[in-house]
């Protein structure tokens, strides 16, 4: 049964996803993370794996679209095939809430990641314009016209 293997996969997302919007020292260690696996091989493994996630959702929808059909065609609903149905339908429910989630960790490693370095840049910025002189000569000027 893949049911909680998926659930795992659930919770360590979610967990994944916390970790990343709130601002600590563990972000910065997943976000470490998160940089080294988008590099080399492991964005290849990643994707691998998203799509194995995917094609056995597909299969796994086409099973529920299958047994909905019999159960139209026959027209009585039979235990087993109910249990079947609610089975398959947990673990399409779960592979889609995992791809959905790997699609969030992605997306918002991304916008912390773009978030850093403008931060970063703007402090650059902010430090030059301290550093020189410029500006406050200007600032002194409009105080002196302004007595």
């Amino acid at each position: 049964m893949m049911t909680p293997l998926l659930f795992m996969i659930l919770a360590i997302e979610t967990g994944m996803i916390m970790i990343l919007l709130f601002h600590s020292p563990l972000r910065n260690l997943v976000m470490m993370g998160l940089d080294r696996l988008k590099q080399g091989r492991g964005l290849v493994t990643s994707r691998t794996v998203a799509a194995t996630l995917f094609v056995l959702f597909v299969f796994n929808v086409y099973g529920i679209l299958k047994t909905q059909k019999r159960m139209k065609e026959v027209g009585s609903t039979n235990p087993t095939d109910q249990v079947l149905m609610a089975n398959q339908v947990l673990e399409a429910s779960l592979m889609g809430f995992c791809l959905f989630l790997g699609l969030m960790i992605d997306r918002i490693h991304y916008y912390v990641k773009e978030l850093w370095l403008l931060r970063k840049s703007l402090k650059a910025v902010h430090n030059q314009i301290d550093s020189s002189n410029l500006i406050p000569s200007i600032n002194k000027n409009k105080k002196t016209h302004e007595k």
